[in-house]
């Protein structure tokens, strides 16, 4: 993992992006990885390192820049939850995908890379995803339970490349109610695969978390994997 330094498209500073490179491969396909509500974690670097070992590049921007840069947090305590949840609550959406533009369109011009990029979120990150689909020019973007997206539905006219949806059943962040009009919102558009995991709760596929289901990230991920290959390579 190396770091690489971006200026934001509001002038208003620069921020780091972490980045992971497969070995013995050139030419590789990109995927800007977005955080969840605890930063650039320890979790989220652990994904890193996998896209890259799949033969990936993988860049990680740090979105909670403007209020702390370099958060590091896991689920294991009630501090790290109250602090997340404040970063959360502090967060300007619409900048954040501001700095992921900036982000996707510096991975596409790392050595390196093919020039094919998408980006993969989770949790907050798996909304921003969903904004990346609607306002970006990314080649592919995967959410892994994104919450309240039934409320970006005016925005799904926008999509024009694929979107694949992760969904927790029991999701206590994005409820059956939520789930059933975003699905309804979605069921015509042919660029969206939206897959929902019984039983299993929100951050599901989180790397070593409190609601972490074997079974169930196996599958997501395997799907993305065969999705981000498809169209990345």
């Amino acid at each position: 993992m190396h770091e690489i330094t971006l200026p934001a498209a509001d002038g208003a500073g620069e921020f780091t992006a972490y980045v992971w490179t497969p070995k013995n491969k050139e030419n590789a396909g990109a995927v800007v990885l977005i955080q969840e509500i605890f930063g650039v974690n320890d979790a989220l670097r652990a994904t890193g390192e996998e896209l890259a070992a799949q033969g990936f590049m993988a860049v990680a921007p740090d979105l909670f820049w403007r209020q702390e840069p370099g958060v590091n947090l896991t689920d294991k305590s009630e501090a790290e939850w109250q602090k997340a949840f404040a970063l959360m609550n502090g967060f300007d959406q619409d900048k954040g995908v501001e700095d992921l533009i900036v982000t996707l369109k510096a991975a596409r011009a790392l050595p390196g890379c093919n020039g094919r990029v998408g980006t993969m979120g989770f949790c907050l990150g798996g909304r921003l995803a969903v904004m990346m689909a609607t306002r970006s020019d990314a080649d592919v973007n995967v959410s892994y339970y994104g919450v309240a997206l039934d409320n970006l539905a005016g925005e799904f006219n926008k999509i024009d490349a694929p979107l694949m949806l992760h969904i927790a059943e029991q999701d206590e962040y994005f409820p059956a109610e939520a789930q059933e009009k975003l699905l309804d919102a979605l069921a015509e558009n042919e660029w969206v695969d939206a897959f929902t995991y019984p039983g299993v709760q929100h951050a599901f596929a989180r790397v070593n978390g409190i609601h972490y289901d074997a079974r169930a990230a196996t599958i997501a991920n395997g799907r993305t994997t065969e999705l981000l290959a498809e169209l990345l390579e």
